[in-house]
């Protein structure tokens, strides 16, 4: 017979490893509202395993937070929440405070809390005196798209580093307009994730001078220069865009930058160009998605995909003296025939307008932009946010890593 320690044990690994893959999802281009959902069963079902078991639930957890990773802090401070244990919660935090990558979870474990236990909690810790304590509440508050009040600007105005990017990033989040200035303000800030943030903020809250700085994070690499190139995109000028397109294409360590401006434009005048792309390795399946995000076509669906090069290997190889161990970056993209897909733009393409800009096939509007939240695929659900607030300054960011009763509710159904 299985132990009663052995099952909590699973319990408490699986709830962490769920989050894990729930994480990944919530940016991954293969799954949608209906796939996030599940994945949050999956989290809670493990998580039931360790509530019911009370005290002997709780030592699996803190066994398994010694592992220092998110998604045990993250199943660490739910529970200390939700059983509103000040103790188990300072160890979850002992953790989550440690860098700004293990506070994710933390934060997570805010935006999945009830809201009516959430937001005392947020309130609470927000009065720390240590600076990480209060960028999780920050980082929690704008999670759940709550508004914490003065607290914010002085955060920006006041707060060390890491509390300062969070807090001008949430400015954006919350679509606190009044707070631009103060976005402004930091658009050449020493520290980058200020700039970056900044600049993103400003971005979405209205201000065309933002795009500038934030085009600029673009090219200073790292994991969220993919944001900072999407928004600057969006901001700009079809004209603008295309001319930038242009200028990153001219150079091939900039391509991958020039296909995301590209796509980001949604405008049909740029399919000549990523049929060509669709012809290079290295970028053929970020072409396809461009594609695919532009005009609404499943390359799978519509048997439009093509054959994994001979050759071409991309992510980590089994070279023992290969240091290169990064991931693949378009790994759940399908691989495009650049012939098929021709085929469908020269069967189809006429219903496309050049100068338009164009969402899973639909030119943007407040209608079409709804539809994708329900129904397009997490990539696309961002898109379809980011635009909404785009064309309302003012208006919080539609927050598509939400649990997934949470953004079906908002969204009728």
């Amino acid at each position: 017979m299985t132990s009663i320690p052995l099952v909590l044990s699973q319990h408490a690994e699986e709830a962490a490893f769920q989050w894990l893959l729930r994480d990944l999802a919530v940016w991954a281009p293969h799954y949608d509202l209906k796939d996030l959902a599940k994945l949050d069963g999956r989290v809670e079902a493990h998580l039931d395993g360790l509530r019911v078991a009370g005290d002997p639930g709780w030592a699996s957890i803190r066994e398994e937070l010694a592992w220092e990773e998110p998604g045990e802090v993250f199943s660490a401070t739910l529970l200390a929440l939700e059983v509103e244990s000040e103790e188990r919660l300072g160890e979850a935090l002992a953790v989550a405070t440690s860098s700004t990558e293990l506070s994710r979870g933390a934060i997570s474990a805010l935006g999945w809390l009830s809201r009516e236990r959430a937001i005392p909690w947020i309130t609470r810790l927000l009065a720390s005196e240590d600076p990480m304590v209060r960028r999780i509440a920050l980082g929690g508050a704008a999670a759940r798209r709550h508004d914490p009040g003065q607290v914010l600007g002085e955060a920006i105005a006041l707060g060390e580093a890491a509390l300062k990017a969070r807090a001008l990033k949430a400015a954006g989040e919350l679509g606190r307009q009044d707070l631009l200035s103060h976005c402004r303000a930091h658009y050449a800030a020493d520290d980058p994730d200020a700039r970056l943030w900044a600049a993103w903020s400003g971005a979405l809250l209205g201000d065309g001078g933002a795009i500038h700085p934030l085009a600029t994070a673009a090219f200073e690499g790292g994991p969220k220069a993919v944001r900072a190139v999407d928004l600057a995109a969006r901001r700009m000028p079809l004209a603008q865009a295309h001319a930038w397109t242009q200028q990153l294409a001219a150079e091939d360590a900039h391509r991958r930058l020039a296909l995301q401006v590209a796509g980001a434009t949604g405008d049909p005048a740029i399919v000549p160009w990523l049929l060509e792309m669709m012809k290079v390795k290295d970028v053929a399946r970020l072409a396809g998605e461009a594609f695919s995000t532009l005009t609404g076509v499943d390359l799978a669906l519509l048997d439009l995909e093509g054959e994994w090069p001979e050759g071409f290997e991309a992510g980590p190889t089994e070279d023992p003296e290969d240091e290169d161990v990064s991931m693949d970056p378009d790994e759940d993209l399908p691989w495009p025939d650049p012939d098929l897909v021709a085929g469908w733009w020269a069967a189809n393409g006429a219903a496309f307008s050049a100068g338009t800009r164009y969402l899973l096939g639909k030119p943007l509007a407040p209608g079409a932009l709804m539809e994708a939240l329900v129904s397009g695929r997490q990539r696309q659900r961002t898109v379809a946010a980011l635009e909404l607030a785009l064309a309302n300054p003012g208006r919080p960011l539609f927050e598509t890593r939400a649990r997934g009763s949470v953004q079906r509710a908002i969204l009728g159904g």
